[in-house]
C-alpha cells in the first residue's frame, strides 16, 4: 500500500509536467512534452498493473486499462495522450518495448522444443485464420448486409489477426512458458503471421483493384516468409556463435547483452525487410540462442541473457500496452456500433476458439491453446487501419462506425484474453501449482 502511495506521488509530479509541457513550443531534439508523456504513461502502466495484481489480474490488463483511461482524457480537456500516442518517439519506444519482450519469451524456448509443436502449431494457425476469417465474413453480412462483398472480406481478414505479445507477457507472467501449449501458441502466432500476410495483401488487392492476385505472387510472399525463419536458423547455428566467440574476447562492461540486443534487433529488422513483423524476428533471435553463444562468457544457459534482458523489457514493454489502450476512441461508442461490436465480436472468439482443436498434443488443454490465441493487439489494428485507408468510390472501404466496432473487438479480445488465460491456466495447473502474480517492487 505504502508503495501505491509513493507511485501516486510521482504521478502528481508528472501530470503538471505534461500540461506545462503541451502548452508550450519550441526547444532542441524531442519535444519536451514526450518526455513527460512517456514518464506518464510509465507510472500509469505501474499503477494500472498494480491494480490489476491487487484483482488477481495479469498486470498487463491494468496496462491497458491506463492507456484507455489516458487516451480518453480528452473528455475532460486533455489531448496530449493521444496526440502523443501517434508520434514516431513514442511508437517507437512501444515497438522496442514488445520486440525486447518477444525476445525475451525466445530465450526461453528452442529450436528442438519448437520443432515438436510443428504439426500442432500449423494446425492451429491454420484454423485459428479461417474460421474466423468465415464467421466475420457472416457476421458481417449479418449486421450490413447491403454492403460490399469486399467490405464483409475484409472484416473476415481483420478478425484473422492474432497478436502474441499479449499471451506471451500473460504467460510468462505465470511462469507458465514451459507448457506444450505455451510452444503451440507461439509457434502458431508465427504461422499465423506469415498467413495474415498473404490474407491482408490479397484482401488489400481485391479492394484496391478488384482482382484476385496471381497464384503466383501469393507464392513469392509466402517463399519469402519461409526463407526468412529458415535463414535465421541457419544464421543462429553458423554465424553468430563465431560473433560471440569474438565479442567474448571484449573488456567492454556489458558485451553479452549488447550482443543479444543488436541480435534482436538485427533479426527484427530483417523480419520487417521481409513483410513479416517484427516481433516475429525478435521471436526467432530469442529461439536460435543457445549455450554455445553464452559459454565463451562463462555463462552455462542462455537464461542468462534473459536475465539481462529483462530489466530493460519490463521497463520499455508496459509504453506498447499503454499505448495500445490509448487507441481506443470511447466517443463514437453509440448503441449501433455496440451491437455491431457484440456481433463481430462473437465471431472474432469462437473463430480462436475453434482453432484449438489443432493441438494434436496428447493430454494438452485444447481451450487454452484457443484463449491464447484470441488477442488482436497491434496485428488487428495494423490490418484495420489499412481498410480505413482503402478508398472505394471516393469513400472509405471501413466507415467510422464499422472502424469504432471493429477497435472494440480487437481491444474486447486483447483484454479479456488475459484474465480468461490466467483462470484457465489455474484451473489446467491445479490448485497451488500457477506462480502467484506479483509486482516488481514485491519481487524487488
Amino acid at each position: 500500500m505504502r508503495s501505491a502511495f509513493w507511485f501516486v506521488a510521482l504521478a502528481t509530479v508528472v501530470a503538471p509536467g505534461v500540461a506545462f509541457a503541451s502548452s508550450s513550443e519550441g526547444g532542441h531534439g524531442v519535444s519536451p512534452t514526450i518526455w513527460f508523456v512517456v514518464a506518464a504513461m510509465l507510472v500509469a502502466a505501474k499503477l494500472g498493473g498494480q491494480l490489476a495484481v491487487w484483482l488477481g489480474q495479469p498486470p498487463v490488463l491494468g496496462e491497458l486499462f491506463a492507456g484507455i483511461v489516458l487516451g480518453n482524457l480528452d473528455m475532460v480537456g486533455v489531448h496530449v495522450f493521444e496526440q502523443a500516442a501517434t508520434t514516431e518517439t513514442v511508437s517507437f519506444l512501444a515497438e522496442l518495448g514488445v520486440v525486447l519482450l518477444l525476445f525475451e519469451v525466445g530465450l526461453e524456448s528452442t529450436v528442438a522444443d519448437m520443432r515438436e509443436v510443428i504439426p500442432s502449431s500449423g494446425a492451429v494457425a491454420v484454423v485459428g485464420v479461417v474460421a474466423p476469417m468465415v464467421l466475420g465474413y457472416g457476421a458481417s453480412m449479418l449486421a450490413a448486409p447491403h454492403a460490399t462483398h469486399v467490405l464483409h472480406l475484409f472484416i473476415g481478414a481483420t478478425l484473422a489477426a492474432t497478436s502474441v505479445g499479449i499471451t506471451a507477457r500473460v504467460l510468462r507472467d505465470l511462469g507458465a512458458l514451459g507448457r506444450p501449449e505455451t510452444r503451440v501458441i507461439l509457434g502458431a502466432a508465427v504461422i499465423d503471421d506469415v498467413l495474415g500476410l498473404i490474407v491482408l495483401s490479397v484482401v488489400t488487392a481485391i479492394a484496391q483493384e478488384g482482382t484476385v492476385p496471381s497464384p503466383m505472387h501469393a507464392l513469392q510472399l509466402l517463399g519469402l516468409a519461409a526463407a526468412f525463419l529458415i535463414g535465421a536458423l541457419l544464421v543462429g547455428r553458423y554465424v553468430t556463435p563465431g560473433v560471440f566467440r569474438i565479442g567474448a574476447r571484449l573488456q567492454t562492461e556489458g558485451v553479452l547483452s549488447a550482443l543479444a540486443i543488436a541480435l534482436c534487433l538485427s533479426f527484427a529488422g530483417l523480419s520487417a525487410l521481409s513483410g513479416l513483423a517484427a516481433i516475429v524476428g525478435a521471436f526467432a533471435a530469442g529461439l536460435v540462442l543457445d549455450e554455445v553463444h553464452v559459454r565463451p562468457f562463462g555463462s552455462n544457459t542462455k537464461h542468462d541473457i534473459a536475465e539481462l534482458i529483462r530489466p530493460t523489457a519490463a521497463t520499455l514493454a508496459p509504453i506498447f500496452f499503454v499505448r495500445t489502450g490509448v487507441s481506443v476512441d470511447l466517443h463514437g461508442a453509440t448503441l449501433h456500433v455496440l451491437l455491431l461490436a457484440a456481433l463481430l465480436g462473437a465471431a472474432a472468439v469462437g473463430g480462436k476458439l475453434i482453432a484449438g482443436i489443432g493441438m494434436r498434443t496428447r493430454g494438452a488443454d485444447r481451450l487454452l491453446v484457443g484463449i491464447g490465441m484470441l488477442p488482436r493487439g497491434e496485428v488487428g489494428l495494423i490490418f484495420a487501419d489499412a481498410g480505413a485507408r482503402i478508398r472505394l468510390d471516393g469513400h472509405p472501404l471501413i466507415e467510422p462506425s464499422i472502424y469504432m466496432a471493429i477497435i472494440l473487438v480487437i481491444m474486447g479480445t486483447t483484454v479479456a484474453a488475459p484474465p480468461w488465460l490466467a483462470a484457465r491456466l489455474r484451473r489446467t495447473l491445479g490448485p497451488g501449482l500457477a506462480p502467484p502474480l506479483k509486482s516488481e517492487a514485491a519481487e524487488e
